[in-house]
């Protein structure tokens, strides 16, 4: 029988924060684990009253489940019945049941288990949105970890992402803990230390001051503690949320025409459409896709399909019409989606995203095509103030052939002077800007469609930002695939409070630049520079090989870290200089395990 609390140490390959990455979702753990800490403990608070569980009603759940997890008589399994999490939650838990408790299930059957688990112990559309970064495999820097206790406990060793996905019972949290102690040996360190020397917990004198605790002597409360207090009343088991999207959720109605408005960095913007067509059930979708590239008019068709979990998170693949390039940010390569769609049911967004550690994607967004026109997108991003004949190109759906200038509206200070042309696709027009124009976003419309905060007005560039500002590249070989990195140039203008690099600086899009590799000195004589990799004339890093170099000092790795630099063409500084911006980039080891078993995903 599998004991209680076991999971396994998965190290999924997204790469969400600059960490590895430890299993969160455990699901039962040995109860003798409850008596680790020591004596100085603080004493045990009384037993709160038990949560209500939610109940398992799926026969195939409870048959492959139920050997284990235990039913109350209530249909309530343990564990199960007191956790809820994403689509790629249930998975993870079903693979580390598999490898530790010996599971018996078939990919059939595991499909069906996380499709009942997300839909009937899912989490509701305001509570997924937030973590979406996880399923779409993005590199962020987390700036929603609540404090340093809660980022020693939980995230230094995966992202918080991981957390904040799951809802459970506060018995459940504890419990979760306690399976990470039985698994990983460094964690009872990391949950039982203090910040003081020698990893020494500060005593509690100001709980005895204040009549909380006569002994001053007593240690505080330990990490572990305050971060499952925050934990379990930021992500409890029961939300409104959850109760009200549970009573409302629905077979999704998403088949249809939608438009589609993707950014790939490196090669930029594209639109077009995304046909859903009816699948084998009624969660289930056949797709068509067919893009169009503003910068250089090439097309991109490719068909798939997708799976809704939860009424509204898509997960999806799709393939190109013709067979894929060997450059790894070639567009015919297989893609994975990952979206969230309103609950409306007309717009989604979300990304495509493909490569060995999923490092190339499309941003997009999707709105239901309708009987009215639509704006999707523009061909430009920026209007300068005091300049005249600008040409923009309106990019959408179902314009008349026959276009009034005061059809359009690009917002305060900005003046139509007459339309160039207009088809079903396109409108082109010249447009004005007022000298004396605010900075700032503003709504691209025609009649009643509106493109919100389409196009910026700006006075002048500010400053260049390249994105990601933190950057992680893997070296490869035949043998291990090397890990990419695509970088950015944007623009930005100091915003209305005159300062720059603060929150209401505008953003005015990709710049023209030349891209180059500098050192980033981190000891005397670096030389990383010379190994790393190269960086090509788009700003791709491509990693160089792995292995010793006997022509590196100490025949060391090719690994380092550089600073990835652009330099503008056209703009610059107030002293006369080319305005340019950096990021970092760590140029690491290559993945040689992939602990989450990618291979059961298919």
């Amino acid at each position: 029988m599998a004991l209680e609390g076991c999971a396994s140490f998965p190290f999924p390959r997204t790469a969400l924060a600059l960490s590895a990455t430890l299993a969160l979702a455990g699901l039962c753990l040995a109860p003798a684990l409850m008596a680790q800490g020591g004596a100085n403990r603080p004493a045990a608070a009384p037993e709160e009253p038990a949560e209500e569980g939610i109940p398992v009603t799926d026969q195939l759940v409870l048959a492959r489940c139920g050997s284990c997890h235990t039913n109350d008589g209530k249909g309530n399994l343990s564990r199960i019945s007191w956790e809820r999490t994403t689509p790629e939650g249930w998975e993870q838990a079903i693979k580390r049941m598999v490898r530790l408790n010996g599971l018996s299930i078939t990919p059939a059957e595991a499909r069906s288990v996380v499709k009942y688990l997300s839909n009937s112990h899912g989490l509701a559309p305001e509570e997924a949105k937030p973590v979406m970064y996880l399923p779409e495999h993005r590199l962020v820097d987390e700036t929603n970890i609540p404090n340093d206790t809660v980022h020693d406990t939980c995230s230094n060793c995966h992202a918080y992402g991981r957390a904040l996905s799951w809802r459970r019972s506060k018995a459940d949290w504890r419990l979760l803990a306690n399976m990470h102690i039985y698994l990983y040996p460094q964690a009872e360190n990391i949950f039982r230390r203090g910040s003081g020397a020698f990893g020494e917990r500060p005593r509690n004198a100001a709980a005895g001051a204040a009549g909380q605790n006569a002994n001053p002597a007593q240690p505080a409360p330990e990490p572990l503690d305050q971060a499952l207090d925050l934990v379990a009343k930021s992500t409890p088991l029961h939300t409104p949320e959850w109760a009200a999207w549970h009573a409302r959720m629905r077979a999704p109605k998403l088949a249809g025409r939608w438009l589609a408005s993707a950014y790939l960095p490196g090669h930029g913007v594209y639109y077009g459409e995304f046909i859903i067509e009816p699948g084998s059930a009624e969660d289930e979708f056949k797709t068509r896709i067919k893009l169009k590239s503003v910068k250089d008019g090439s097309t991109l068709t490719r068909t798939g399909n997708g799976i809704v979990y939860t009424g509204y998170s898509w997960r999806g693949r799709s393939t190109a019409a013709t067979k894929p390039g060997t450059a790894p940010d070639d567009l015919g390569r297989e893609m994975r989606e990952a979206l969230w769609f309103n609950p409306n049911q007309n717009e989604a967004e979300g990304r495509w995203f493909w490569g060995e550690y999923q490092e190339f994607g499309f941003d997009v967004k999707l709105v239901r095509a309708s009987a009215e026109p639509s704006v999707v997108t523009t061909d430009i991003t920026s209007l300068k103030t005091g300049s005249s004949g600008v040409k923009v190109r309106i990019l959408g759906d179902g314009f008349p052939a026959k276009v009034a200038p005061s059809d359009l509206d690009f917002g305060a200070g900005v003046t139509v002077a007459r339309v160039l042309s207009s088809n079903p696709g396109e409108i082109v027009a010249e447009v004005n800007v007022a000298a004396d124009a605010v900075s700032g976003r503003r709504d691209v419309a025609f009649r009643r469609s509106i493109l919100a905060n389409g196009i910026a007005v700006y006075d002048r560039i500010d400053y260049i930002k390249v994105t990601p500002e933190a950057g992680m590249s893997h070296l490869g070989s035949d043998t291990h695939p090397k890990g990419y990195q695509q970088f950015d140039a944007i623009a930005y203008n100091r915003g209305a409070d005159g300062k720059s690099h603060t929150a209401d600086d505008v953003e005015l899009g990709p710049i023209e630049v030349t891209w180059s590799l500098e050192e980033f000195q981190a000891v005397y004589g670096d030389d990383d520079k010379g190994f790393v990799g190269t960086l090509s004339p788009t700003a791709l890093f491509t990693p160089a090989s792995d292995g010793p170099n006997p022509e590196r000092k100490f025949s060391r790795n090719n690994y380092g870290d550089v600073w990835v630099v652009a330099t503008a063409k056209n703009e610059k500084e107030k002293d006369g200089r080319p305005m340019s911006g950096k990021a970092y980039l760590v140029v690491t080891i290559p993945q040689y395990i992939h602990w989450d078993q990618p291979e059961v995903e298919q």
